[in-house]
């Protein structure tokens, strides 16, 4: 039951209508007998900032949930970032502290390496290719190197964000082979969607389906639809897919634990 002491956190996303994270964590903070709610909010990107000020000046906000595309944005608006927030300059979680400041956490890579193993794949050693170099992709390649993973691709729209994204990693693992590159998904274990493609329809495919080798894992970021387009073609072609859902299943206790 909502009462006046509920603590509140808002999901911001724009779209928000394929979100699936609220059901998720509503029914874990039931689990663990927490006063705490989420609800879904639709905010468009020029009205983050002021978004974000207005939730900070609220008492009884425990802290913001963020997605899609508001992950890069929201950390600049952090007084103070922790863990992998610290090192990609993105963020999936805002904890609202007792003094109104606002500490940033990223948790997308640990939910993704979690979803693998939870689902029977262990990701240290593949060679892997990462689409995309925005805040979910940031995550899960910091997540993928520190599982073990020593030869990463990052293929991105834009090279120069692919490239800076590469550099941050090298710094912070300078025995893997990090580099930016192209999209074929050829001669790869795993090839990681990190991008929003997917999500609507009509969008490209991230990579060229006609170039997986058959066998290698799939893996999506997208929740909404739960079987993309990239994850049929994938399986169309022989290969193992591994779904979006699988990440926020894994992470949603790290995000319920960050607020409390």
């Amino acid at each position: 039951m909502i009462s006046g002491k509920t603590r509140f956190v808002p999901l911001f996303a724009h779209p928000a209508r394929h979100v699936r994270t609220p059901a998720l964590f509503n029914a874990e903070c039931q689990l663990q007998g927490l006063d705490m709610v989420m609800a879904p909010l639709d905010v468009r990107p020029d009205m983050l900032d002021q978004t974000v000020a207005s939730f900070r000046a609220m008492e009884n906000v425990a802290g913001m949930v963020i997605t899609i595309p508001h992950k890069a944005s929201a950390a600049r608006l952090c007084d103070r970032k922790v863990g992998a927030a610290t090192l990609v300059g993105a963020c999936n979680i805002i904890r609202r502290e007792a003094d109104g400041s606002l500490t940033g956490g990223m948790f997308d890579g640990e939910g993704f390496v979690a979803g693998l193993r939870h689902q029977g794949h262990e990701p240290a050693d593949f060679r892997t290719l990462l689409v995309g170099a925005g805040g979910a992709a940031s995550g899960v390649g910091h997540a993928l190197l520190q599982a073990g993973v020593k030869d990463l691709t990052i293929a991105n729209r834009s090279r120069d964000k692919a490239e800076h994204l590469a550099m941050q990693l090298v710094s912070a693992f300078p025995a893997a082979r990090i580099a930016a590159g192209s999209p074929d998904p050829a001669g790869y274990d795993l090839i990681v969607n990190g991008t929003a493609l997917g999500m609507h329809e009509g969008d490209a495919l991230p990579v060229d389906v006609e170039r997986l080798d058959p066998g290698s894992l799939v893996a999506e970021v997208v929740m909404q639809p739960d079987m993309t387009p990239l994850l049929i073609a994938a399986e169309a072609r022989g290969c193992r897919v591994h779904k979006g859902i699988h990440m926020i299943d894994q992470q949603v206790r790290l995000l319920v634990d960050f607020l409390k």
